[in-house]
């Protein structure tokens, strides 16, 4: 990427913002305190307030709010709705979605769309104004050229006065809350190599904690921060170990994999200021589906990663499938909580295994299937938290070797899919119950093999050492998993894969389906209470929040992502979804 062109995108971008705030009608703003740390800290306590991207820094998405609960759910109706942009396509996507959690402050809205648009909404008086719309400019043909899975943006953060955001081509943006002006952006990731960004920032004693996504483009992954003050970089940590790094000995063989070993972040993490430790989770290893090009366990890719806040520094690993042949990230959120006197991080992973292990030290601590099926291991051994097919002593693991891509075998079915048993929608915990809800695709796909060499490795473009392909119907669920054993409580199976991710309350569990429903339901039976059609795709979690004394429940409905591109032939219902734009939000 050129100087020239960065600056001229930041330019663009911020004039129209300027433009745009001095033309919109202003709202009145209600005064409020600018967040701090001490506010993100004590994020539970703002009962009505939604000031996190996952609620709170231990990632629950749960709300303690009960105005709406199991015995009157069922009178839930639209209390407003509004459309907003964003659905334009570009590079390799015809349109956009919509994959982000608004954040909720004292009656104003922030939610973005897939292009990082910035939407402003005051929420009081029972409906919703658009206050103002910052408008990123995203340069879609560069930017959407290497986004492997849509065109998505999941949301904002907020610190002081600033409304933080990323954009599809790279850049870390802080929008005044009050006019909607930029005040200042700065280049992080590079689409010259591949890389984007689709996570909402975290933020931390005043740093903004970026991941990037482009595995599938050969980048070497990593974690950044920067510092709002001063708008600076502090530090970015790889995932994948330099010469001389710890863990660069487990990318082996003499194609120098790690070079381009993937490892990508694109999920935000979570937070745990008693031990002053960010916890992230990390993608595949590239190529995806050629492990024997990169021989080794491949580090840290298909990990959970905890570093000092401060320093960036990597305190512990978990690695979840080494030498990962099926395109098995663990980019999923670490929720972060506290069962039978252990301090537990908890992730749903798409190799179809709900995992625990001690966030203090990251050692295992159990792990349970929450997919109907999987086949590409016959388990999880209790002992190492490893397949029980994993040889340390092979630098290339086959597990069940029918069900995996290899020059041996190069059309290979296996469930989970690809897409995973869980894919990027977030989980939700409900701390009374200690129940963990996934939102689950049950699935198998087939993956031709495609054996890489260095040849094959050009900037901007695919390195995946093959592809899937879809014959097998797809479904999903909502899963349920007691904590407290480490067990399936429950299940409730829905017609499709969901896409969308969780939202928990005191007696409900809510979720939305790519078909258009909204739905709450019994948060211990998992019966379904509430079905709303909303007549678009969900494709993004709900939440809720108060304002004027009253509950409300939002959430974006437009559905976009990797689906309806590459696994739309496993539910082909799906494929009469139309592009949509809309912001739903429900009440009593």
């Amino acid at each position: 990427m050129t100087k020239s062109r960065a600056a001229r995108r930041i330019l663009a971008a911020t004039s129209l913002a300027a433009l745009a705030a001095g033309t919109l009608p202003l709202a009145p703003a209600l005064a409020a305190d600018g967040v701090t740390q001490d506010r993100l800290l004590n994020a539970d306590k703002e009962e009505g307030n939604w000031i996190q991207h996952h609620k709170n820094y231990a990632g629950h998405r749960y709300s303690t709010l009960n105005e709406i609960n199991k015995g009157n759910v069922k009178n839930l109706k639209v209390a407003w709705t509004m459309h907003l942009g964003g659905i334009e396509g570009g590079g390799i996507w015809s349109h956009g979605g919509l994959e982000g959690t608004p954040i909720v402050e004292n009656g104003m809205m922030y939610v973005t769309d897939g292009w990082g648009s910035v939407y402003k909404i005051d929420t009081r008086g029972g409906e919703g104004k658009l206050i103002w719309k910052m408008d990123p400019k995203t340069d879609r043909e560069w930017a959407g050229a290497v986004a492997c899975c849509g065109v998505n943006n999941r949301g904002v953060a907020l610190w002081g006065d600033l409304v933080v955001s990323h954009t599809l081509d790279g850049r870390l943006i802080a929008t005044n809350k009050e006019n909607g002006q930029v005040a200042w952006q700065r280049q992080v990731a590079d689409p010259d190599k591949g890389e984007t960004i689709t996570g909402a920032p975290l933020i931390v004693k005043g740093m903004a904690i970026s991941g990037v996504g482009g595995a599938e483009y050969g980048i070497r992954g990593w974690i950044a921060a920067t510092d709002l003050k001063t708008e600076k970089e502090v530090w970015r940590t790889h995932t994948i170990p330099g010469k001389g790094e710890p863990g660069y000995e487990t990318w082996k063989g003499p194609n120098n994999a790690a070079v381009s070993g993937g490892g990508s972040t694109w999920v935000t993490g979570t937070y745990d200021p008693d031990t002053d430790t960010i916890v992230w989770g990390v993608g595949n290893p590239g190529p995806d589906w050629d492990n024997a090009y990169r021989p080794g366990d491949n580090l840290y890719t298909d990990s959970t990663l905890a570093l000092d806040a401060t320093t960036g520094k990597i305190k512990w690993h978990f690695q979840h499938t080494p030498n990962d042949p099926y395109d098995y990230d663990s980019v999923s959120e670490n929720l972060l909580v506290d069962v039978g006197g252990r301090k537990l991080a908890i992730e749903a992973d798409r190799n179809g295994f709900a995992y625990a292990v001690d966030r203090t030290n990251g050692q295992f601590v159990w792990a349970t299937p929450f997919v109907k099926k999987v086949t590409w291991t016959r388990g999880i051994n209790p002992d190492t938290g490893k397949p029980f097919e994993y040889d340390p002593n092979k630098d290339v693991q086959r597990y069940n070797p029918a069900a995996t891509p290899s020059a041996e075998n190069k059309n290979a079915d296996f469930c989970p899919g690809n897409m995973g048993g869980k894919n990027w929608p977030p989980t939700a915990y409900n701390p009374n119950l200690q129940y963990w809800y996934i939102p689950v695709i049950e699935s198998c796909n087939r993956v031709t093999h495609e054996a890489m060499t260095q040849a094959n490795l050009k900037p901007r473009e695919f390195f995946t050492g093959g592809g899937p392909s879809q014959p097998f119907r797809i479904t999903g669920s909502v899963t349920a998993i007691d904590v407290k054993t480490g067990k399936v409580a429950g299940k409730h199976e829905t017609q499709f894969p969901l896409l969308g991710g969780m939202l928990a309350t005191p007696d409900l569990v809510f979720t939305g389906e790519p078909s258009g429903g909204v739905m709450a339901m019994d948060a211990k039976s998992l019966e379904k209470l509430w079905e709303f059609r909303t007549g678009g795709g969900v494709n993004a979690p709900p939440m809720t929040f108060t304002v004027d004394g009253k509950q409300y429940v939002a959430i974006l409905v437009g559905l976009g992502g990797a689906w309806d591109k590459w696994f739309i032939d496993s539910t082909p219902e799906l494929k009469n979804i139309q592009t949509g734009s809309m912001l739903y939000v429900f009440a009593l």
